[in-house]
């Protein structure tokens, strides 16, 4: 059955990170991604190799060289035919190259136009170099995460990459996409990775707003402050998840570690007390290896899970039970995400290493004679 975004045409310049990600969520659902990539390979970096880079999975690939007139000519007759674009660019680069927004809504008035940046198209950081951990800091993201009296933690690239940039991007993609099918004009949509970390901010800026969020790392409810609201160390130097912030839920989990009689864990929400309470909780839990806590929480109301490393996630029996995740081209990988009732999405495909040049050139009308001097020529491979 096709997927939820099928007879979508998009058109993905080579780039890493966060756009990758934003066109993978849009393959996985069924759309067309075709990937503009350098000749001589992609980008580089980790994505260099296509054919195990998860993030590359299920696109169609052409090699451009976008400086050369011929290589521009395939990339507008491609773009004529696309519902949407995304390119990951400084501002200004797509424009010098004849292939900015002005010019390629000319071309296809019906065009979704995706530009991804950390600071997006304008401001006075707009032409400045960054990554996830600049952006994210900039947002006030990054200043939440960490512990009490300790310096910010980042989130690995989470935050900013995926979640304020690829995640915002795919989404603003499908509703410009379902603005130009009801009737609308094609439009630009500028991604910007510290806008979108901030939006994921909005229920923190919201609690600081309503004066109960203190602008403090570490000494908050969900921030580590709290210790029904943190990780703990077991005996075989494992750790696990505890998150009991309901009253009923934190009885259980004093049910289940033993302390429910224990007048020193009654003031849940006390932060006056939270350090006292986290290390006698602390040394509760370290008396006994994940797998028992696992025998003892797993299937109760405690809020609890074990911390599972990137190995042993893909083993867990509730993942496997769902197949959270897949092995395809021989590379174990998550399946792809939301799911639906009645349709479905993308199975993973990896690439072979192998371009679509010929199968998308005929796609769009080129002869046989015109698809060989097109190749001759060089900007096309």
């Amino acid at each position: 059955m096709p997927g939820p975004l099928d007879g979508l045409r998009v058109i993905e310049f080579a780039g890493l990170g966060p756009g990758p990600f934003a066109c993978m969520m849009l393959a996985d659902h069924g759309a067309e991604v075709i990937r503009i990539e350098r000749p001589g390979g992609t980008q580089g970096g980790p994505e260099s190799d296509a054919s195990t880079d998860i993030l590359l999975r299920s696109r169609k690939r052409i090699a451009i060289d976008m400086k050369t007139d011929s290589g521009k000519a395939v990339l507008r007759d491609l773009i004529a035919t696309a519902d949407g674009l995304i390119e990951g660019f400084r501002p200004g680069v797509m424009e010098r190259l004849g292939l900015g927004p002005d010019d390629m809504l000319n071309l296809n008035p019906k065009l979704v136009y995706g530009r991804m940046t950390g600071w997006g198209q304008t401001g006075p950081y707009a032409q400045m170099a960054g990554h996830d951990i600049n952006y994210i800091a900039l947002s006030g993201a990054l200043h939440a995460f960490g512990r009490k009296g300790e310096k910010p933690t980042p989130p690995i690239n989470m935050m900013g990459d995926f979640g304020g940039g690829a995640m915002m991007l795919a989404f603003g993609m499908v509703s410009a996409l379902l603005n130009v099918q009801r009737g609308g004009t094609g439009t630009v949509i500028d991604a910007a990775m510290t806008d979108g970390s901030a939006l994921l901010m909005s229920m923190i800026y919201s609690f600081h707003g309503q004066r109960w969020w203190k602008d403090e790392r570490g000494v908050n409810m969900l921030d580590t402050g709290a210790h029904f609201y943190d990780v703990y160390e077991t005996r075989d130097g494992k750790f696990i998840s505890l998150g009991p912030i309901e009253p009923q839920f934190y009885a259980k989990m004093l049910e289940l570690t033993g302390l429910a009689g224990d007048p020193d864990m009654v003031a849940q929400n006390d932060p006056q007390k939270w350090d006292d309470m986290r290390d006698k909780l602390a040394k509760v839990i370290a008396a006994k290896t994940r797998d028992e806590w696992d025998g003892i929480m797993v299937g109760s109301d405690a809020c609890y899970a074990p911390i599972l490393s990137l190995t042993e996630a893909p083993d867990h029996p509730h993942n496997r039970s769902r197949d959270t995740f897949v092995t395809a081209g021989g590379v174990r990988q998550p399946t792809p995400a939301p799911r639906y009732s009645s349709i479905e999405t993308t199975p993973p495909e990896m690439s072979n290493g192998q371009t679509h040049t010929r199968e998308l050139l005929a796609g769009l009308g080129y002869t046989d004679e015109q698809i060989e001097t097109t190749l001759s020529l060089g900007g096309v491979s």
